[in-house]
Formats: structure tokens, sequence, C-alpha cells
């Protein structure tokens, strides 16, 4: 048996690529990889929610998966949107890397004025941390972005931690605690989708980690239920069925957040009904804000 396995061409998604290949090949399986271009590597200019809903890293890998050019697909799984195609599975979740974000700057930390990011929720949660930041566009792939600090375009800039370990790459920085900086749903973990189809699904579940996939299991259920999308600050983390979840506003001044033990989907749903219900005037002024209508 062989594997068609797809991925996008960013040297992030090649490493993790790597990561899966070398599984599989472990198990005794042929594998060929073939590239994919997603409409999130081909728009670099304008922020991701500038682009469309989310999903805009996975959407042609799917198509690819569906139009049987190739048979699975490696994703950070925080890319992967709540609402799948038919014929989709999940198949493997590793286990699961750094869910953190980590804060990389070129000179001391007091001196960091001018943070470089896309994402509305690391916005919020910089600007909670610190009103009298400045918070700047950032678009392209880590070392794109490593390169425009570095020529001085901006003090520091936020990525994830585990994709920095994956690249191999030693930065000046520090680690911001998830407990405050509480990560997008699923951040640190690599997964695999394929057809759902049982004999590509048996080999790929050899990669499964059961704890991690738990762990995400209860982030996407809370995802699904408060259902805010990319466009609002929201993160949602979940360590051993320990679940802190929140909604923040876009400049961080106001914060609808829980904490709790959850011990099955079911539980995880309720909560993020609830959160979604004491965060609904939030995630509406995002979305006015951003000019996206619900």
């Amino acid at each position: 048996m062989s594997l068609r396995v797809g991925t996008r061409g960013s040297r992030l998604a090649l490493a993790q690529t790597a990561i899966v290949i070398k599984k599989i090949q472990a198990l005794g399986i042929e594998v060929e990889q073939k590239i994919v271009s997603t409409q999130g590597d081909e728009v670099t200019g304008v922020p991701l929610h500038a682009i469309g809903k989310q999903g805009v890293f996975v959407r042609a890998l799917d198509d690819a998966i569906l139009n049987d050019e190739i048979d699975c697909a490696v994703h950070s799984m925080k890319d992967i949107p709540a609402i799948r195609p038919s014929g989709l599975f999940t198949s493997a979740i590793l286990p699961r890397d750094s869910p953190a974000d980590f804060l990389a700057f070129s000179g001391p930390v007091s001196a960091v004025r001018m943070i470089g990011t896309s994402s509305t929720r690391r916005r919020a949660q910089l600007l909670r941390h610190d009103p009298s930041l400045e918070i700047k566009d950032l678009r392209g792939n880590v070392d794109t972005r490593i390169r425009k600090m570095s020529e001085g375009q901006y003090n520091a800039i936020v990525l994830a931690e585990a994709g920095l370990t994956r690249l191999g790459i030693r930065i000046p920085g520090e680690r911001l605690p998830p407990e405050k900086f509480v990560p997008t749903p699923n951040q640190g973990t690599i997964a695999v989708v394929s057809r759902a189809d049982p004999s590509i699904m048996e080999v790929l579940s050899g990669l499964d980690h059961p704890a991690t996939r738990r762990d995400v299991a209860i982030e996407r259920a809370v995802m699904e239920q408060v259902g805010a999308g990319c466009f609002t600050p929201m993160g949602i983390f979940c360590r051993d069925g320990n679940l802190i979840a929140e909604v923040l506003s876009l400049d961080g001044t106001k914060t609808e957040r829980i904490e709790k033990k959850i011990g099955t989907l079911e539980e995880a749903r309720a909560e993020g009904t609830a959160l979604r219900a004491r965060a609904g005037d939030l995630i509406a002024d995002a979305y006015h804000t951003l000019g996206i209508s619900l």
C-alpha cells in the first residue's frame, strides 16, 4: 500500500508533513508527497479576516482529497474549520507540542512598543496586557515575519512556539503563558485528514494520540458552540480536561471567560453555549468593526 500525502508548500507545512511522513513510513507504508497551493498562501497582502472565513489554508487540500488527487493531507489543526465537507475524516491527531504563543523581539523587552500580528486574538490579548502597545498587521511565513522584525519594521512579533520548534528556529524572546494568553483552539497540534476510506483510516490511526484527541475535541466543541469564527478575538485551551475559554473585545478592554474541568463533550458544548450567550455583544461588535456580516 502507498499513500499520497498533500501539504501546503510553506517551510513550516513541509516540516510538519515530514514528521507525519516519517511516522507513516515507520509503519511500512510507501509515501508520495504532493504540494497544493491554498488561498491563504496566495493572498498575503491583507489580514486573514479580509480573505474570507476560517479554512483559507484548508479548502484546496480538502478538494484535492475529494477529487482523488491525494489520499490525505497534513494540517495545523487550528486551521481546520468547524464545518467539514462530507466524506472527510480526521484520521490522526499527533501528540500536541507547545500550545503557547511566543513573543520574539530583537532588543530589550522594555523597548517593545510596536508588535506585528494579523491575529485579532493576539492583538486583543496584548492590548489587555498593555493598552499602550501599538499592534500592526503582519502576514507572511515565519521567515518573512522574522525578517521584517530584523529590518526594524516591528519591535516584536508573535509566533506559535510549536512552529519555531518544528523549524528548529531559536530566536530571542519569551513564551507567553497559555493561561493568560489563551491560544487559538487546537494550536500546537498536527492533524492528518483523509477520505473516509476504512483502509486509509486504519493505517493513519496508528499515528493517533488519544489524550491529545480528547483535549482538542473539547476545544472544538466549545468553539463550535461559540461560533464566532476567526474574526472574533477568542482563545480556547484544554489540558487534561482543564478548560480555559475566553472571548475578548477587539481592543482588549472587555473579556468573557470560563475556567472549568470538563469530562464530556456534552459538558464542553454546554460551556460553549453559555459563553456564546455571555459574549454575544463582543462577537457582534467585532464583526461590525471589521465590516463583516454575521
